[in-house]
């Protein structure tokens, strides 16, 4: 009997993996560091290779296929019980030593902690890679790529030369990703308190209007952006600073405007704001100093509340930590009800631990 309707095929691109939603059909033979997971409806067991951070009980198996590596990666969902931070006199940590942070693209992170200004230069591995991706791409467009119109097919070389782009594109990002992760563990290992600013990173790499005679100077600038990873470096600081314990101060930058105020004499001046002024010059008191550090410096007096021309407390400035946020309460008249919903705000940004979160953990390649 003929079929009517025969089977299409299926291309790799489409059917890229398959989730378990439950703990029925695998089961996953590891506890940190290698091991290995079985696959009851296929009747296979493979080996996995890495060492994950935390484990805790398996729920989910997400097994997805990456076709510029032609490998299988299996990754997990666990529960992990967050750890209780201890605050005050329960907290082994003395809460002294504070650094204030800015983040920029000709100097990557600018630290200030009261006494000394510390700079950590911008790798720029994206840049760097950048020519090599370009050349790659070039021979890439020379051979013979897949239409589906034409119904013509990719050729082998086309799809060595993919491959070899893919290849330097994957490399670029993870060298930016271990290096962020060496910069970020140095820093909360030192330091207890961590201030930085509000950035909206997706509003800062927008593309230019349509008939912008910036239009290359935007795209150079987002491209700087991107290299750095703003948004990921502060979620790193942030995530780490507060897992021993320590505190993470978001600073609103519009009401502050550390790259615009002077650290001295706390004016301000808005043709700070231009980016191509990379060294100011106070007009009143006139003191000097470098754009990033300025801004640090202006960060960390406000947290200490010595900084001229800021006459106001952390909590009318609307300074929240990453997980404060969930902490709502009333402006009441009462001074006791007020300190004590304080209090709560801080236990709150340490996490209770009562409740085991969900994280999804990513396992290493099969």
């Amino acid at each position: 009997m003929r079929c009517s309707d025969p089977a299409k095929f299926k291309s790799i691109r489409k059917f890229s993996g398959w989730t378990y939603p439950a703990l029925s059909g695998w089961k996953a033979n590891t506890s940190l560091k290698h091991g290995s997971v079985n696959l009851n409806d296929l009747g296979i067991k493979v080996k996995m290779r890495g060492q994950a951070k935390q484990w805790g009980k398996p729920t989910t198996l997400t097994i997805v296929y990456k076709p510029g590596l032609k490998q299988w990666f299996a990754s997990f969902t666990v529960e992990v019980s967050d750890v209780a931070a201890k605050f005050g006199s329960q907290s082994e940590l003395a809460y002294n030593s504070i650094v204030a942070f800015d983040l920029g693209c000709e100097t990557a992170i600018t630290t200030y902690n009261g006494k000394d200004v510390e700079q950590i230069s911008n790798p720029r591995f994206t840049q760097k890679t950048e020519v090599k991706i370009k050349r790659a791409s070039k021979e890439l467009r020379r051979k013979q790529a897949p239409n589906r119109n034409k119904k013509t097919k990719a050729s082998q070389r086309w799809k060595k030369a993919n491959k070899r782009v893919a290849r330097l594109q994957r490399k670029a990002g993870t060298q930016r990703w271990d290096w962020q992760h060496k910069v970020t563990s140095e820093i909360a290992s030192r330091y207890d308190i961590g201030a930085t600013e509000h950035l909206n990173t997706k509003g800062m790499t927008r593309k230019a209007k349509k008939g912008s005679k910036r239009k290359k100077q935007k795209a150079g600038l987002n491209k700087s952006i991107v290299s750095v990873g703003f948004g990921t470096l502060n979620k790193m600081l942030t995530y780490k600073i507060e897992a021993k314990g320590g505190l993470m101060i978001v600073l609103p930058t519009k009401n502050i405007k550390p790259s615009q105020r002077c650290p001295k004499c706390g004016i301000i001046h808005k043709e700070w704001a231009e980016l191509s002024n990379r060294h100011h010059v106070c007009s009143d008191c006139g003191f000097e100093i470098p754009r990033d550090a300025g801004s640090a410096i202006v960060m960390y007096n406000v947290v200490t509340n010595q900084q001229p021309g800021l006459r106001t407390s952390l909590d009318s400035l609307g300074c929240l930590s990453s997980t404060s946020k969930t902490s709502k309460c009333k402006n009441t008249g009462s001074m006791k009800q007020r300190s004590a919903c304080e209090e709560t705000k801080i236990r709150a940004s340490g996490g209770t631990g009562r409740n085991p979160v969900r994280r999804k953990r990513r396992g290493s390649s099969l």
